[in-house]
């Protein structure tokens, strides 16, 4: 009997999007199998079955060679492979990569700093699964100021969208004149949390920096640069568990 696998599998592994985001297309309508559209939950035949994405066919017939890489997304860009609006894409920074990768989580279009991107679905879900509870780094700096409360207040969690955020950690790094650069680890994944947090303590963020995602760090890496992430690198993002960081200020 030939083995059937569920559809958005099968779309993460050939490196259309992870998992999740496969599940949106199908939800979408975006997929087709055979020109009928998929449903949530279907099977397929990745040997025989015909699937389209967006009216695009889909190569299943081979294992992929996977790509594990890491960008310095600067300002500017949105974390897409494409934009309708006409704005600029973190896909236009990995034009040379040999494979067609995506981005594994997202920055907002006005934050920098370190995004991984792959065309291994199982690899993103890992990093990405609200299960994992992968750290993530952020330097962000605040305007005017910011108290010991407010401080602390981030730090035991928000209610932002209805829903408290999970205890984070918040350090000052740097206080100056009009300004204080802040040091905040999260360890979930909700959309544009620390520019939230800071709208509802009334801080304006005037940076915000993505430095490190659990044991990887962006290091030298030039902005609007990429390069692969090391065999290490790719294990340590996916072990368990993924919840400690060694940052600078946290030795």
């Amino acid at each position: 009997m030939e083995e059937l696998v569920r559809l958005q599998k099968v779309l993460a592994q050939c490196g259309v999007a992870s998992r999740r985001k496969a599940e949106e297309l199908i939800v979408q309508g975006s997929v087709k199998v055979n020109g009928k559209t998929a449903q949530l939950g279907d099977k397929v035949n990745p040997q025989k079955d015909k699937i389209t994405v967006k009216g695009r066919r889909i190569s299943t017939a081979a294992k992929n060679k996977y790509y594990y890489i890491m960008l310095h997304k600067p300002r500017g860009y949105v974390t897409t492979m494409s934009d309708e609006r006409g704005r600029k894409c973190v896909a236009e920074l990995v034009k040379d990569v040999p494979a067609r990768v995506y981005p594994v989580g997202r920055l907002d279009r006005e934050s920098e700093g370190l995004l991984l991107m792959t065309n291994d679905g199982d690899f993103a879900n890992k990093v990405t699964h609200p299960t994992q509870h992968v750290a993530k780094v952020y330097r962000v700096t605040v305007r005017p100021t910011i108290t010991k409360e407010q401080v602390e207040e981030m730090t035991s969690g928000m209610v932002i969208d209805g829903r408290k955020t999970q205890p984070c950690d918040v350090h000052v790094v740097k206080r100056e004149e009009g300004r204080v650069v802040l040091e905040v680890i999260l360890r979930e994944g909700r959309n544009r949390q620390i520019r939230k947090m800071c709208e509802k303590l009334g801080l304006e963020v005037a940076r915000l920096k993505r430095t490190q995602i659990g044991q990887v760090k962006l290091g030298m890496l030039p902005q609007g640069k990429w390069r692969d992430l090391t065999q290490d690198e790719v294990k340590r993002l996916t072990a368990q568990p993924n919840t400690t960081v060694i940052t600078e200020n946290y030795k």
